[in-house]
């Protein structure tokens, strides 16, 4: 009679155990698990730097999306995107070390005050819309952009906060990937053309279209097209996305200039939508911009010290099982936060199939490209 194999150790150990290439990093404390896997926070002890790694088990469902995200994220090199720093083998984990922001994600800040006055959310609106600007210098398109993927670096106690687009898992690169035309993405955010039958879309202006959610989402405390009266019915929210639906609550104030602005953005063609470079030339874009973001950043030369040869050639190594692999436990899911008493938080990362199924208008057999 054969006996069951140990699952593999939880990735990291115990705050303190020494990981990485000759025990470079030193976990301090978990910062969450979810089907992706375990993230932790560590310390390089090199530099002292304070770093987030993220663990996936090795195996074969580590296929090209993972090198996508792994590849694209590599690529960039941005003050308002999280830096990628390396990838390294562990015995069953494949481990993703990139920056960690001490601020959390923006989602949090935000169910905490329920909504942000207008300099409040177009300091941060300035911050996100350059960041997003980089990504498509560089020839990469997002496509997952939302509240819980805009991290902050700090609590802002000492210093204002500064936005960090993260988790490019979704991603698609100019240069690498063909053409976006998958349904991905998560439903309280999602352009109108990506709801469409397998036709190719423009990544970057459904990018635009997810950038004005955010903004409408930090001006109101609420999702533009999701129904206050229902707000758990996906299928709802998504015709009223096909159809461009919203309104401005009468009940808060905003300026013209920033009415004027969403309006531009929120529109169902994305040939008429307004571009990152026009958004940038917008007059309520340009009131108090910082002046670190006036002019084009320059990547440093020595943006990624591995490079993209030795990440393919990890990661292709992390396609075969570990030791103890194929008896690794299931993680659960991550739980999610509810928006303590407004809207928020009841449309978060949910797969588009049931939202989507249930529309009779939309084919059945659409392609549904969802990870979480």
């Amino acid at each position: 009679m054969q006996t069951a194999r140990a699952p593999p150790p939880m990735p990291g150990g115990n705050a303190g155990d020494l990981i990485g290439p000759n025990g470079r990093y030193q976990t301090v404390h978990d910062l969450g698990q979810g089907n992706f896997g375990v993230a932790k926070a560590a310390r390089n002890l090199v530099t002292g730097q304070l770093v987030a790694i993220k663990f996936l088990r090795r195996g074969d469902k580590l296929d090209k999306s993972v090198e996508r995200e792994i590849l694209n994220h590599r690529s960039l090199c941005h003050p308002n995107i999280i830096r990628f720093h390396e990838v390294f083998l562990m015995d069953n984990y494949l481990a993703i070390v990139m920056e960690y922001a001490a601020g959390g994600e923006l989602f949090d800040r935000i169910a905490a005050r329920g909504r942000f006055e207008e300099a409040e959310a177009r300091y941060f609106f300035q911050q996100l819309v350059c960041g997003l600007e980089h990504c498509h210098r560089m020839g990469i398109c997002h496509r997952d952009l939302k509240l819980e993927n805009t991290l902050l670096d700090s609590d802002g106690e000492k210093s204002a906060p500064r936005v960090k687009i993260c988790d490019f898992g979704y991603s698609k690169s100019a240069y690498r990937d063909s053409k976006p035309k998958s349904t991905v993405g998560t439903p309280a955010y999602i352009a109108p053309e990506v709801l469409k039958r397998r036709m190719e879309y423009s990544g970057e202006q459904a990018d635009v279209w997810s950038c004005g959610v955010l903004l409408y989402t930090m001006l109101f405390g609420s999702y533009p097209f999701e129904d206050p009266e229902d707000q758990r019915n996906y299928s709802k929210t998504i015709q009223r996305i096909s159809k461009v639906e919203y309104y401005f609550p009468q009940n808060i104030q905003v300026t013209r200039e920033c009415t004027d602005l969403l309006v531009r953005i929120l529109v169902g063609d994305p040939g008429q939508r307004l571009t990152i470079p026009q958004i940038r030339c917008h007059p309520w874009f340009l009131q108090n911009l910082p002046r670190e973001l006036l002019e084009e950043y320059v990547t440093p030369s020595d943006s990624c010290t591995q490079s993209e040869a030795e990440c393919r050639a990890i990661i292709q190594a992390a396609q075969t099982p570990g030791p103890a692999g194929q008896f690794a436990p299931h993680l659960p899911l991550r739980t999610q936060q509810q928006g303590g008493g407004h809207s928020l938080g009841s449309l978060q990362s949910l797969g588009l199939s049931s939202a989507l199924g249930s529309i009779p208008s939309l084919p059945a057999d659409m392609h549904y490209d969802m990870m979480q």
